[in-house]
């Protein structure tokens, strides 16, 4: 942003070409497409057109290229009308949203326009790039203007902070926040630069107060602008974002005197980076100090500084690395210079310079470990010698203190040994609080330089430049410091900005409820810092810091503890998170990992090295280390004990501060400081990553505006009403859209708004009317715009049809005229024709033109007739001068009647100065009281010396207790010898250990002989010995899973117990609500009773009606809410039922899981005697299994019943109790009647407050109704948990079976063992032959592993093609299990060459789809080369990527070559294996034949079954015919009842009908289940031997296949490609010569068009002139009348404000001044008027003869301003009268309302009283209610995780019984004579089980089936009886009759589905019945 020097224009930076935006068209071109914002995920947003719109989805159509797409309704946002494109003021936008803020900062950005208002906030982007709008011209332009006179710019803000300062005498404060990089230091190094020019004393005159030694210093704006350069070199550095990136905060305060010129100036510095001092990230540099030091420092120097290369340093982690466009050496002199114009010494800058050569020499020292301990030790002290000459310490006393430092342990003092990572810490800790101290005091010294104690500033100006909000992926303690400061000064700006809009409205006069937004972030605040009740983070924090043992965990684990319930605190979602804990600012959610913040916040170092600092021979070091006791020394971060701690804390109370209280009690200082000011908003924003110009990232920008509170302004601007218009602009604007609302003549602009507004049909929410303007809501004014358009095209339409009709008509006229004139001229030639040749004739026409007296004649009255004209006019002219002059007198008194006005205002001017004389004296005695304070201050200052002096008498005892410490480390010293002696003596001792390993290695040796000896005969047991562990370890796991099932059901019993207390305990709140009923119905005898009394005070409530009707709003808002939780509580269930579904699902499988094991584990049994034992056996538990279920279910079906008889019970008393609550409420209706009669407005309300009880009865119903869903789902739970106990028990008894086949395998394997040793001859040949064959598979798959890998290099970004990498992987795996096997080899390398061949053509698709993607992106790459250096840079990546593919090609051809000689040898391997694959097929055929005959027999099966569900569909839609029949209920009582009995006849009828179609369902099941063993069993064989060898084979087969054709297409591809790419360069290159011809001729065409257009300009102006100088002699007499007219009005108005605002404040003072100044001038101007009238007079005498037919006219237009005038005075006149009537009224009024008002207070008061009793009781028992469905649901919840658990438990089960059943596997391997025998065996089982299987389970679907067809049933008879009791209950209304009242008025249809039917009902009748069902439920509650 610095200044060019350029010739560039600099006004197209600041201003915006408004011709562009008022251009009619694109205004048009927006109200035809209904143009608005769609997200886009490239440009943020993008402009679409609405096509269609779909319910919640609309169809729309991009404007950029007209793809359609379908949106969501919510996503989509307005767009502005092209009025309001590039605004200056962003809240000025009638759409405010993020859209078209982000469009309207990006149309500026591309613009040139980098800074935006919006509202209070100026926002400026980056624009990467030197603007000329920083001149001394551009100050000059802004210098003394207003904000809203010139565009937006840094001086605007800087200028009206300085004329704030000076004309209102209030500090300002101007607040600069942002990202780094986005250029805060520019703006504020700019509004110091602003204001050093416009407020710099040396201009207006010489300070002779300062002394001539002062001179030294320099001028003190000069100083003020140096001090940048020296704060930007200690505390600026290079990141990655930005180059000269400032790593502190600051706020800098420039003081003012009474004149407004500069006095002094103060700085102060916030959270300084020290750890930059010591470590950088790579590509960033530390401060620039270090750097500038290095290069620029000269020889002599170098050597005083001990000064080394850039590279020998540690602490320069990334070396040099240097910043482009700055040379360090060059900024060192800068500095240097800076440093000597501040008035800095050259001993204080060569202490400077010294101590930052110490910061870089302290990262140098290296310590080493040793060797048998863990003690660090220094081996060079070379660096520690540099060091402590550089800072004036002793080196052996250094060394001593970082080695071996002294800590203190309860009284004693100990020298401790220090870790190498402890001494490591210490030295970085020691470099970084050096630093810190060095730029504290270098900030301390600038402002002793800056600050003038002799000259007394009146005002200050504070600059804060600050880091702005942040987040980042886990941020640190340093961004929680930032963010709190960022939510403070989001709170002021939110409580100004308010205030600021808040004293518009009151000004204006329009009602507001006043909010203070700056409370909508208190509690996040209040979170941070709050001290106690809770503690927040920083006061958890220093309270941590003080315990011993206290660690970053505790602190989270604390912090949990204490604000877990915080709304705007939330823990980690899951456990993976990194982040300890989240909160919740205005701008997003922010992760925060609490790692060392606890070193953080204590910030400790070596206090035995702090106090040698403090003891330093140099003094400036000492004076920076000058406060040692407030450090945190090693004893209190060790931690050692309690006890030690609690003396450390003693010594130091009340010293130490921790850095979170420091920077709290800095930010509650600046705050107080800002808080005094006025404040103003600066918001930097950084467009992009890449510090390019003229390039914006949408994305980054809208985080930004969220972080910066730009979009929480426009938020709080959206609850107000941000647009506003004066009143004459919306009248000229918007009147054409109300054509006859005003009538003619004049009228007020505030009356013939409001007659607007009414004709428009606003919504009065949408706009209030203001004094002088009408303020409206956001969108309003869009609105407005496009309906004014769309009248606009109308007109215009209409317009053209009467100019062509016109024309036409003309042109029409005009032939008829030729035609006859053709007729004249045809009848005049023949006459003539005629008349010729005859001599009288010639006579005639030679005499003619001799006569002339009748000419005479013709003259004279011509002359007479021209004479009447002109006196007729002039008669007329003197008359209307005459009028004029009285006209004028007129004014002439009015404006002596203004003066007396004026008069008066003078003399209340005079009162309001001796108001501020007085405030003057009171603030001269404030000072004298400051004066006193600064005695006191001064006074403490000499005691705290004292204190001082104290101090070092302590220090004195100390250094004696350090000598007593020397003594006693000479006694260590002795000790130390004889520990060396005791060395020595083991030394001899390890020696001799030496000779004794010697000779234990040989016999080690030998001992090895044995081992291998031993080895070898135990290798064979040690493999059984494994495999006997393996199964006892199974045996034993499956073991604890049953003791684990068996405590998960005493579990489950002790949760049944639980509930059914809770049950009991709802019994018993069922018994309290209702005696609260009971307590109600007195409550309601009471009310009567009061409603007799107050029939007298009727005519008071009315008043009360409106207050009341709030009141009833607020209580209807409470009851939606309850419902919307409700319904969010119903939600919650209906996901537990889902997850109840997927559970039961997820269990059936886990059954099937299971059987298809034991299946896989009989597979392993013998055909023997002990098997078919076994199978009986468990064929009698499944019976005895089935027969217990059946126990079981109708126990639980009995239970259910039981509970069902009690619950009909309580219904049934519940729906007595409603019937008499009933009653009483028919006898209140019958009261409330009567009372109607006398006021039915009262009955009214009644009624009302009736149906809000009514509704939260209904709900407490619905509560009821939950309820008993709960314990319905507990009862179901119960079940399940019974079912899951059985499954148990059915598996331990497994489990036993299967412990006992395992033993027996067990003897098995040991008899196979012994047969193996004479089968192993037969089976060494067979091993060579296998070996053989796995090197080459071997090879195959290493060869296949490598294509694997290429291939991922390749297709990395790919879904399929990993899916293809993980089939490889599992191909992979199997190839190697499958080596073991002989056979299964002949068919596995056959189908390599298919596979290959089918992965070739994988490949070739894939290809096929990148290079439609190539194709897709050059044609994005066509759009973009219409710029030349795009072009450029797209034609470099382009061949970058030739050179990569070329590189790729070249791999892929030696690819090729290794992978043609692999097919080769699968090939030869293949051929081999062609004849075994032929007869395997041939086998495969004849199964296949086999399963075809099944598969039949299974097909007449399923059509059976399908057969007996038509049936059930039947029976089914009978149940919806008969549910159907309800319908017409509420119609008759005779048809309900007889409905009920035909209901329960069917209700008989199907359950006979259910047990009918039970017994056909398991013929049936029992028929398919014989059919479908057959079937499975030769399926199983078949898919066993065909499918693994088969499908294994092809996959392979198609993989290699598929390889070898993707790397062909591969390599045609990249030849393909090399071919478009060199076609493409060439194009492109074409293509870049035609675009650069076409810019040249299109550059002369517009040089040439530009030409044209200023000749025409010229052109224009010059007839615009002619005309005006014309027309202004016509109107100005006319202009001059009305505008008179307008000014008096408008006085008359200006007058009144002026009044009001006099009154409110003294602002409002100083305006009314100016505009009285104003008047003044008017009033003058009215004056000169009549001698310009005179000069008029005469010129118009002189151009009478011009002005004849104008003047016509315009007397006419005369006339009608006279008349108007007249009825304005008639109507000011009758205003004033029917004002005094008013007034008088008005004061009648206001007494009755005061006696009303008292009336209505009594009455609200017992009203509230009676209302907060009955709300009071309503709430408890919801809430009661709630909190037990909460339990009920964390009940479930815990049932759910324990159900996930189990299943866990049995995944677990399964995984460990694969690995048995491997294990198996190898065991048959062995033994192969066996396989025959075993798999018909099995075959025989499996058929078996799966009959077991499908029994059981169809038997369970029966079950289940059977429930829910009771369920409905059941359902269905409540339903009746619900019916039945609400016929009775409208009987007995219909006998009393009473007025029968419903719940609700909606007319909807409801649904009842019953199993797949559906019941309809009418919305009335619903609800009708469904609160008679449901209030025995909820009767306690009424």
């Amino acid at each position: 942003m610095a200044q060019r020097t350029g010739q560039e224009d600099p006004e197209r930076y600041l201003f915006v070409d408004r011709a562009v935006i008022y251009n009619p068209a694109t205004q048009a071109d927006w109200t035809a497409k209904k143009l608005v914002w769609i997200p886009s995920e490239r440009h943020g947003f993008e402009g679409a057109s609405i096509k269609e719109e779909r319910d919640d989805e609309v169809l729309v159509e991009l404007a950029e290229n007209g793809k359609k797409a379908v949106v969501n309704k919510d996503d989509i946002q307005k767009m502005n009308p092209p009025k309001f494109s590039k605004v200056e003021d962003m809240a000025e936008l009638t759409c405010l949203n993020e859209a078209s803020v982000l469009h309207n900062l990006k149309d500026r950005y591309y613009s040139g326009l980098i800074y935006t208002y919006s509202g209070l906030f100026c926002v400026v982007i980056n624009p990467y790039k030197n603007l000329p709008i920083y001149s001394e011209n551009i100050i000059e332009m802004y210098r003394g203007k207003k904000r809203h006179e010139m565009p937006p710019h840094i001086y605007a803000i800087s200028e009206s902070a300085y004329r704030c300062m000076l004309q209102d005498r209030e500090d300002q404060s101007i607040l600069c926040t942002g990202e780094s990089g986005a250029g805060k230091t520019e703006n504020t190094k700019k509004v110091i630069q602003y204001l050093a020019h416009v407020a710099s004393s040396h201009k207006g005159r010489k300070d002779h107060n300062i002394p001539n030694g002062s001179l030294l210093y320099g001028e003190l704006e000069r100083q003020l602008l140096q001090a940048n350069p020296i704060l930007e070199s200690f505390g600026n550095a290079k990141t990655v974002k930005n180059d000269n990136s400032s790593r502190f905060g600051k706020f800098i305060r420039i003081n003012f005197d009474v004149t407004g010129y500069i006095v002094g100036a103060n700085i102060e510095t916030y959270l300084l980076e020290k750890s930059r001092a010591v470590r950088q990230a790579k590509d960033e540099r530390t401060f620039h100090i270090f750097y500038q030091l290095l290069a620029g420092a000269g020889e002599h120097l170098k050597a005083d500084l001990l000064l080394e290369g850039f590279n020998s340093y540690r602490f320069l982690s990334n070396g040099y690395i240097p910043i482009p466009g700055q040379q360090d050496k060059d900024n060192f002199q800068e500095t240097m210079e800076a440093m000597h114009i501040m008035g800095f010494s050259h001993d204080e800058i060569l202490a400077m310079l010294k101590v930052v050569s110490s910061v870089l020499q302290f990262g140098n020292i290296s310590f080493k470990k040793e060797r048998n301990t863990d003690q660090a030790s220094m081996p060079e002290n070379t660096v520690a010698q540099k060091l402590c000459h550089l800072l004036g310490m002793n080196v052996m006393e250094f060394t001593r203190a970082i080695l071996t430092p002294r800590i203190k342990v309860g009284r004693d003092y100990v020298q401790k040994a220090q870790t190498k990572e402890q001494a490591d810490f210490a030295v970085e800790a020691l470099a970084k609080a050096t630093y810190e101290r060095l730029f504290r005091w270098l900030v301390h010294r600038i402002n002793k330089a800056l600050d003038r104690t002799k000259r007394q500033g009146a005002s200050f100006i504070g600059i804060l430049d600050i880091a702005g909000f942040e987040i980042f992926e886990l941020n640190s303690f340093e961004q929680l410091c930032i963010n709190y400061t960022n939510e403070k000064l989001q709170q002021l700006f939110n409580h100004t900005m308010f205030i600021l809009e808040q004293e518009e409205y009151q000004r204006e006069g329009i009602e507001w409820n006043f909010i203070d937004f700056g409370l909508d972030l208190q509690p996040c605040i209040d979170l941070i810092e709050r001290p106690a009740n809770p503690p927040g983070v920083l006061a958890l924090l220093d309270e941590e810091c003080w315990f011993p043992k206290a660690t970053d965990k505790t602190f989270v684990e604390k912090l949990v503890q204490e604000q877990g319930t915080h709304s705007k605190f939330q823990k980690p979602r899951q456990l993976k998170d990194k982040a300890d804990f989240c909160i919740i600012h205005y701008a997003g959610r922010v992760d925060y990992k609490a790692d060392e913040w606890l070193m953080k916040n204590m910030d400790p170092l070596n206090d035995n090295v702090a106090t040698l600092l403090h003891q330093s021979s140099d003094k400036f070091i000492a004076e920076l280390w000058k406060d040692v006791d407030r450090i945190v020394g090693l004893d209190q971060v060790t931690g050692m004990t309690e006890t030690a701690f609690g003396s450390a804390y003693k010594t130091k109370k009340g010293m130490f501060r921790t850095v979170g209280q420091l920077y709290k009690e800095s930010l509650t200082k600046l705050m107080a400081t800002l808080r005094n000011t006025n404040p103003n908003f600066v918001r930097c924003i950084i467009p992009n990553h890449e510090k390019r110009a003229g390039k914006l990232d949408p994305h980054l920008v809208l985080d930004q505006l969220r972080c910066n509170g730009v979009l929480e302004g426009i938020r709080i601007c959206r609850q107000g009403f941000p647009n506003r218009i004066v009143f004459q602009e919306f009248r000229q604007r918007y009147e054409i859209l109300t054509p006859n609302a005003i009538p003619k003549g004049f009228m007020d602009g505030k009356q013939a708004c409001e007659r607007m507004i009414r004709a428009l049909e606003l919504d009065p929410n949408l706009y209030r009317i203001g004094q002088s303007k009408i303020f409206f809501r956001a969108g309003v004014l869009a609105h407005l715009e496009e309906e004014r358009d769309l009248k606009i095209t109308d007109i215009i339409i209409f317009f053209q049809a009467v100019c062509r009709g016109y024309l036409a008509r003309k042109a029409f006229a005009k032939k008829q005229q030729q035609l006859s004139a053709l007729k004249v001229l045809q009848r005049n030639c023949a006459a003539y024709l005629k008349l010729r040749h005859w001599q009288w004739w010639r006579v005639f026409t030679k005499v003619k033109p001799l006569l002339q007296v009748t000419r005479q004649e013709e003259e004279l009255q011509a002359k007479d007739e021209e004479l009447v004209k002109v006196r007729e006019k002039q008669w007329k002219v003197e008359a209307e001068l005459e009028e004029m002059e009285r006209k004028h007198q007129q004014l002439l008194e009015e404006k002596n009647i203004l003066a007396e006005q004026l008069q008066a205002e003078t003399e209340l001017f005079a009162e309001a100065e001796e108001m501020r004389a007085r405030l003057a004296a009171k603030k001269q005695e404030l000072e004298e009281i400051l004066h006193d304070l600064e005695s006191r201050v001064e006074e403490e200052e000499e005691r705290n010396q004292v204190l001082q002096n104290e101090k070092k008498k302590m220090q004195g005892h100390i250094q004696d207790l350090e000598e007593q410490l020397d003594e006693e480390e000479g006694a260590r010293q002795k000790l130390q010898l004889e520990k060396v002696t005791a060395e020595a003596k083991i030394k001899k001792m390890e020696e001799e250990i030496l000779l004794l390993e010697d000779q234990n290695s040989k016999f080690l040796k030998e001992k090895k002989l044995m081992e291998d000896r031993i080895a070898e005969c135990t290798s064979q047991l040690a493999e059984e010995e494994e495999k006997a562990k393996n199964l006892a370890k199974l045996k034993n796991k499956q073991e604890m899973m049953i003791t684990d099932l068996e405590e998960r059901l005493k579990k489950e019993e002790k949760t049944r117990q639980e509930l059914e207390k809770a049950k009991r305990k709802l019994d018993g709140e069922t018994t309290d609500l209702q005696d609260q009923i009971a307590e109600l119905q007195a409550q309601i005898e009471e009310l009567k009773i009061q409603l007799a009394k107050k029939e007298e005070e009727l005519q008071a409530a009315l008043a009360r009606g409106d207050d009341e009707a709030v009141q009833k709003n607020n209580a209807l808002k409470l009851i939606r809410e309850l419902q919307a939780q409700i319904s969010e509580l119903q939600e919650d269930l209906e996901s537990e039922k889902a997850s109840r579904n997927k559970a039961d699902k997820q269990k059936r499988d886990l059954s099937e899981e299971l059987e298809a094991l034991k299946t896989e584990l009989e597979d392993t049994l013998d055909t023997t005697a002990a098997q078919q034992e076994l199978r009986t056996k468990r064929e009698q538990e499944v019976a005895e299994l089935k027969k217990a279920l059946e126990e079981e279910t109708k126990n639980h079906e009995a239970q259910i019943q039981d509970i069902r008889q009690r619950h009909a019970t309580a219904l049934e008393e519940l729906s007595e109790q409603l019937e008499q609550a009933k009653r009483f409420k028919a006898n209140l209706e019958k009261n409330r009647q009567c009372l109607e009669t006398d006021n039915k407005e009262l009955a009214c309300e009644v009624k009302v407050l009736q149906q809000v009880r009514s509704e939260s009865e209904h709900k407490r119903k619905k509560l009821d109704g939950l309820v008993q869903e709960l314990q319905t789902k507990v009862a179901e739970g119960e079940r399940l948990r019974a079912e899951l106990a059985e499954k148990g028990n059915k598996l331990q008894n497994e489990l036993d079976n299967v412990s006992s086949l395992l033993e027996e395998a067990e003897k098995k394997g040991i008899k196979f063992a012994k047969d193996a040793a004479s089968l192993e001859s037969q089976l060494q040949d067979t091993q060579e032959l296998l070996q053989e064959e796995t090197r080459q598979k071997l090879s195959l798959s290493s060869r296949i592993r490598q294509l694997e890998e290429e291939k991922n290099n390749l297709q990395e970004q790919q879904e399929e093609e990993e899916e293809a990498q993980k089939s490889l992987e599992k191909q992979v795996t199997a190839l190697q299990s499958q080596l073991a096997d002989a056979k299964k080899k002949v068919d596995d390398d056959l189908g390599t060459i298919e596979g290959l061949e089918e992965s070739k053509k994988k490949l070739l698709k894939d290809m096929e789809i990148l290079s439609q993607r190539l194709e897709e992106k050059a044609m994005a790459y066509d759009k973009l080369e219409k710029t030349k250096n795009r072009l450029q840079q797209e034609l470099d990546d382009l061949m970058v990527d030739l050179d990569h593919q070329r590189q790729i090609v070249s791999n892929l051809e030696k690819k090729q070559k290794k992978f043609d000689q692999m097919l080769a040898e699968e090939k030869n391997i293949s051929a081999r294996y062609a004849e075994e694959r032929d007869r395997a097929e041939a086998e495969a055929r004849e199964k296949e034949t086999k399963a075809l005959s099944l598969a039949r027999a299974l097909e007449e099966a399923l059509e059976a079954k399908e057969e007996f569900e038509r049936q059930n569909k039947q029976f089914r839609t009978d149940m919806e015919d008969l549910m159907s029949s309800k319908d017409d209920v509420g119609k008759n009582v005779h048809e309900l009842e007889k409905s009920k009995r035909t209901l329960e006849q069917q209700v008989e009828e199907m359950r006979t009908q259910l047990e009918e179609l039970e017994d056909e369902l398991q013929a049936t099941e029992d028929a398919k289940l014989r059919l479908e063993v057959n079937m499975q069993a030769l399926k199983a064989q078949c898919e066993r031997d065909l499918q693994a060898r088969e499908e294994q084979n092809e996959e392979k087969k198609r993989l290699l296949v598929k390889q070898v054709r993707e790397l062909e297409a591969e390599l045609e591809d990249e030849r393909k490609q090399r071919a478009l790419a060199v076609a493409s360069k060439k194009k492109m290159e074409a293509d870049l010569k035609d675009l650069e011809a076409q810019i040249e001729a299109a550059n002369k065409a517009r040089d040439e068009a530009i030409k044209q257009l200023r000749k025409l300009q010229a052109q224009m102006k010059d007839y615009q002139r002619e005309l005006e100088e014309a027309r202004a002699s016509r109107d100005e007499i006319f202009a001059q009348s009305k505008e008179n007219e307008k000014k008096l009005k408008s006085l008359e108005a200006e007058i009144l404000q002026l009044q009001e605002e006099l009154a409110a404040s003294e602002r409002a003072r100083r305006h009314a001044e100016q505009e009285r100044d104003e008047l003044a001038d008017e009033i003058a101007s009215s004056a000169s008027g009549k001698s310009a009238l005179l000069d008029e007079k005469r010129r118009l005498e002189t151009r009478i003869a011009q002005l004849e037919e104008e003047l016509e006219e315009e007397q006419s237009n005369l006339e009608l301003l006279n008349d108007r005038f007249r009825k304005t005075t008639l109507q000011v006149d009758t205003l004033n009268s029917e004002l005094a009537a008013e007034r008088s009224a008005a004061q009648k009024s206001e007494n009755a309302r005061q006696q009303l008002e008292r009336h209505n207070k009594e009455l609200k008061a017992k009203l509230q009283e009676l209302e907060g009793s009955a709300k009071s009781k309503f709430k408890a028992t919801i809430s009661a209610l709630e909190a037990k469905i909460g339990q009920l649901e964390e009940q479930l919840e815990q049932e759910a995780k324990e159900r996930a658990a189990a299943n866990k438990l049995v995944r677990r089960t399964e995984k460990k019984l694969k690995e048995v059943f491997m294990q198996v596997e190898d065991e048959r391997r062995h033994a192969d004579q066996y396989k025959e025998q075993m798999e018909k065996a099995n075959a025989r089982m499996k058929q078996l089980k799966r009959q077991l299987e499908e029994a059981e389970e169809e038997a369970t679907r029966a079950n289940a089936s059977r429930r829910k067809l009771q369920r409905e049933l059941d359902d269905a008879t409540e339903a009746s009886e619900g019916l039945s009791r609400e016929v009775s209950s409208l009987r007995n209304r219909l006998r009393r009759g009473g007025p029968i009242t419903f719940s609700s008025s909606r007319s909807g249809r409801r649904q009842l589905h019953i199993e797949g039917a559906s019941l309809e009902l009418s919305d009335d009748d619903a609800e009708s019945k469904g609160s008679d069902i449901n209030e025995p439920q909820a009767a306690p509650t009424e």
